[in-house]
């Protein structure tokens, strides 16, 4: 893990900023009209309960941002966002000064409403730059004035924001732009308070040129005039404020919930997701009522580094994930359980990632379990405990841990196995002691009573002591918690989910390393994309080259249209130094910028004699790749 610097000193200080202030006057742009709910009712926006999150400036604590006003456009020629945002405020101290989180931000002016409802100049300053966090904005008021105005624009280079060419596109003839926010991108192109301890309403008016559609996570009126105005009653973290824009077309699966898509992709997606749906009405009849009026999908071009991100009424997608056979569809219950874990019930911090993702992938395959049976869910999880194994034994052993102490490291780097797989065994362990039924009514019991709401690890425990471990005497020790939540690595109490699923696979790949049976006779019938990763997965890293070229000449690996296959056997060939794969992998990096398919495979070639093959596909792929995939490639190949 890479180490940085804390800050100097503490936010207190910053009272002291001796930078110039700013008082240039800038006429305020009208504010945007909310649209009607539908029949949703809107959720208050709240704090965390004792949250103390150390990666944003903002002085949530003394007064916090209760709903965002955007009135924003999107200038693609210079890629960057420019308008102004108004902010409401909810006191909780006799403090009159606001700090909030920018990075690169381009401030023009601020204003404040005065107790007469008129608005006044306010003076502001920006902070000294922090590598992680960006730059601080500390806003004097006059008194406790219920909202700001800020007058300002992003950089042409916003971490949270990507801006592709029409050529970059799949239809070449539309530019195209989104935000990812998490961990703390927001910032980046919205001044505000950065941290999931805080949750907001908003509403937006969006003006994009002719030919674009811009979509959000949030209710959408649509654009008249180049403007569209959105709306989003219910209350949410700064990271999960979406933003999206370019060629885009619509496919419904149902009254509630449908795909957009650049034309080329729509047909494929609708196809591949049509069973969202019934997803959604699982996972209600498991956790309690969906919440967020709609849920609609956004496929997103290659170049997206997540599989997706779970955007209330939103999700963004990879389009890494349609393979054409439903195989990868997982990811899709993923994005749609966090409309109850992370989106409903949130980490107050992101030391406490696992309370996000733990949960949400624990749902994501109890829901894959009513669609597609045992088996499958078994088998994922396997899988996924597999790569926690791998990518634990490289970690620093104190963030194997569950519950973690990020500091003021980047919080893109608490993004990996440990919160979603340990944390999904962890509450795999508790339902195997407490029973499915009691378990059930406990998570459901628990998204209810926090719904809305930024926690963090100890109202969690405090929960979990009351609605659990109190109720059911005897069957968990605190030891066996601790072990979990405190305890690094895998823990003794994870074990291999699919015990006998891939037997029969693993006798017959035994019997091929031994040079008693060839390629050609393992047989494959009846296998899915699950069979093909543990096989890949899990074959030493030692084989010969002749049977590294016969399993390709064999299965057709190099060639491999599913992205999860593809990437897996990359990474066995590279680890045996099979580089016959260059130009297939060349194109492969290429065309898919997600980074948990490329970041891995960079890693691997810069610790090869291959570093300066590695460094010129970088070269030729980095413009279609996404400010956080290039920043962590970049890292390795200096």
């Amino acid at each position: 893990m890479n180490n940085f610097k804390t800050i100097t000193g503490c936010l207190a200080a910053l009272l002291a900023l001796s930078l110039p202030l700013s008082v240039s006057a800038t006429p305020a742009l009208p504010s945007a009209t909310p649209t009607a709910s539908e029949s949703q009712a809107s959720a208050p926006a709240s704090t965390s309960i004792s949250a103390n999150d150390r990666l944003t400036f903002a002085n949530y604590h003394e007064v916090s941002v209760s709903h965002i006003d955007m009135d924003l456009s999107l200038d693609f020629e210079q890629q960057r966002i420019e308008g102004q945002v108004e902010l409401s405020l909810d006191w909780h101290s006799d403090s009159r000064h606001l700090l909030l989180d920018s990075r690169g931000l381009d401030i023009h002016s601020v204003q404040a409403l005065n107790s007469d409802g008129q608005w006044h100049q306010a003076q502001f300053s920006l902070g000294a730059h922090h590598g992680v966090m960006g730059e601080p904005v500390e806003i004097r008021l006059n008194a406790r004035e219920t909202k700001v105005r800020i007058n300002y624009r992003s950089a042409e280079v916003a971490s949270g924001l990507q801006w592709l060419s029409a050529a970059q596109t799949q239809g070449k003839s539309q530019p195209f732009m989104f935000s990812q926010n998490q961990a703390i991108h927001a910032r980046s192109w919205l001044p505000l308070q950065d941290t999931p301890a805080v949750r907001s309403t908003f509403s937006a008016r969006i003006s994009a040129p002719e030919g674009i559609t811009v979509v959000m996570g949030a209710e959408r009126t649509e654009a008249v005039d180049g403007v569209t105005v959105f709306n989003m009653p219910q209350a949410i973290p700064s990271y999960l404020i979406a933003l999206a824009a370019g060629d885009l077309h619509y496919a419904a699966f149902d009254e509630r919930s449908g795909v957009w898509a650049e034309p080329a992709m729509l047909a494929k997606a609708k196809a591949e997701f049509e069973q969202t749906p019934e997803m959604i009405t699982i996972a209600s009849k498991r956790y309690g009522d969906y919440r967020w009026g709609r849920y609609d999908l956004l496929i997103l071009p290659p170049s997206f580094p997540f599989g997706g991100m779970e955007n209330p009424r939103l999700s963004f997608i990879t389009p890494t994930v349609i393979a054409g056979d439903k195989s990868l569809v997982s990811l899709i219950a993923h994005e749609l359980a966090h409309s109850w874990s992370g989106n409903l019930v949130t980490n107050a911090s992101w030391d406490d990632l696992w309370l996000n993702e733990g949960f949400t992938s624990y749902v994501e395959n109890r829901i894959m379990e009513d669609l597609y049976g045992r088996e499958r869910a078994l088998m994922e999880q396997s899988i996924a405990v597999g790569e926690l194994k791998e990518e634990a034994a490289g970690l620093d052993s104190a963030d194997t841990r569950l519950e973690i102490d990020l500091g003021q490291r980047d919080p893109d780097d608490a993004f990996n196995s440990i919160p979603y797989t340990k944390g999904q065994q962890f509450l795999v362990f508790l339902e195997r002691a407490f029973g499915r039924e009691p378990f059930d009514t406990f998570l459901k019991g628990y998204f209810s009573s926090h719904a809305f709401v930024s926690i963090d690890r100890q109202e969690f425990r405090r929960y979990l002591n009351s609605e659990l471990l109190n109720r059911f005497p005897g069957r968990v020790t605190n030891a066996e918690i601790e072990t979990w939540l405190q305890g690094e690595g895998t823990g003794p109490l994870l074990a291999n989910p699919a015990d006998k699923a891939f037997d029969k696979l693993d006798k017959e790949a035994a019997l091929w390393r031994s040079g008693k049976l060839k390629a050609s006779d393992i047989d494959t019938v009846g296998w899915t994309v699950h069979h093909w990763l543990h096989l890949l997965n899990n074959l030493p890293r030692d084989l010969s080259h002749p049977q590294l070229a016969e399993l390709d000449t064999h299965f057709g690996l190099s060639q491999q249209g599913n992205s999860e296959i593809a990437f897996s056997w990359f990474k066995l060939a590279l680890a045996c130094g099979y580089y016959e794969v260059k130009p297939e992998l060349g194109a492969y990096l290429e065309h898919i910028g997600r980074r948990r398919l490329v970041v891995p495979l960079y890693e691997a070639l810069a610790a090869s004699s291959e570093k300066a093959w590695a460094r010129d596909i970088f070269a030729k792929a980095k413009p279609g790749y996404h400010p956080v995939t290039v920043a962590s490639i970049e890292k390795l190949l200096r």
